[in-house]
């Protein structure tokens, strides 16, 4: 009876086990360090496409989604990611799948790595936003330049991301430094700091000052401000200084060993064919596909770009924000 009742309780919980391994081949977890309204639109047709299983997306800044997978390596709890910036990416590239089985080549050659362990999910670029009423409340002429922004009658007005927590934030700073060199925008970012209102944790900080009143000068990202444009009325204008428009990269990939679950693979595979295209058809339109046409209403064109050599650099951007005391 006793060897009856142990079998027993060992088929209990080997069924148990089964089961708790199947309930979690169901569930796949994306980190992501995307916006809410696009985070929204994602996690939608996600949960329209795979019924079957349980989606999540969860938000985090980009410096923190980035130690959170440095931290945790192949242990942690992210299945895929979503969107984080590729000089992060490539600091944890031993810890990411390989995707070479996943078609590229719909992709601008140029924006996928050569290990293809990660793939490019969107070209973030950024501007400087203006919002007309709040300017013109104060009669405060629209700034024409950097030097401009580090006037006094701009003090406490101006809205950047920190470039310590965002990828937006520091490729503002890396543009300069490029252009500039390092002393010279090292030294105007300490004048600049005393006209910032606040440096925000994340990239879309500066648009939602700019949107509620808080501030009249952004530098912040060149699609959030067009998606304020057309789907608030906000009265914001975009502009780009003699320097141009700065960018990064941000790619999605596979955590190592969590390529081989059928539900991380028909979600990663879904997330690379069809919602990336979707993202850049409605929300984020810098090229990123060979054959790619921006269709976004208000959105600028024939934008001159920056100089952003060495932004895939985590090396060079580690001792850059090591120098960074704001």
């Amino acid at each position: 009876m006793k060897k009856f009742l142990w079998f027993a309780a060992v088929l209990v919980v080997l069924g148990t086990a089964v089961s708790c391994s199947e309930k979690e081949s169901n569930e796949v977890l994306i980190f992501t360090s995307s916006e809410d309204f696009r985070i929204e639109y994602l996690q939608e047709r996600l949960n329209e496409q795979f019924p079957q299983y349980s989606v999540l997306i969860n938000y985090m800044t980009t410096g923190n989604l980035a130690a959170k997978l440095k931290a945790e390596g192949s242990a942690t709890d992210c299945d895929i990611i979503g969107e984080l910036e590729s000089a992060y990416l490539e600091g944890i590239i031993d810890n990411l799948a390989d995707l070479s089985s996943y078609d590229s080549s719909a992709f601008l050659d140029e924006l996928v790595p050569a290990h293809k362990r990660y793939y490019p999910f969107i070209k973030s670029a950024g501007c400087i936003i203006i919002n007309d009423n709040f300017l013109a409340a104060r009669n405060l002429a629209v700034p024409a330049s950097y030097q401009d922004l580090i006037k006094p009658e701009y003090r406490g007005i101006i809205s950047m991301p920190n470039p310590k927590s965002s990828g937006t934030g520091y490729f503002f700073l890396k543009n300069l430094v490029n252009v500039w060199g390092e002393e010279a925008a090292f030294e105007y970012f300490d004048k600049f700091a005393d006209n910032v209102l606040q440096f925000t944790s994340s990239g879309s900080g500066p648009v939602n000052a700019l949107i509620q009143g808080e501030a009249g000068i952004g530098l912040g990202m060149t699609f959030q401000a067009v998606t304020a444009i057309n789907t608030r009325g906000v009265p914001l204008t975009i502009h780009f200084f003699e320097e141009g428009s700065p960018y990064t990269i941000y790619g999605m990939g596979i955590v190592k060993g969590k390529e081989t679950r059928k539900a991380v693979q028909e979600v990663f595979d879904f997330y690379l064919n069809t919602l990336t295209r979707e993202d850049k058809e409605l929300f984020a339109p810098e090229q990123i596909f060979k054959f790619q046409e921006n269709t976004v209403p208000n959105y600028p064109q024939n934008i001159r770009t920056a100089d952003m050599r060495g932004i895939e650099s985590l090396p060079e951007k580690e001792r850059l924000l090591e120098m960074w005391a704001h």
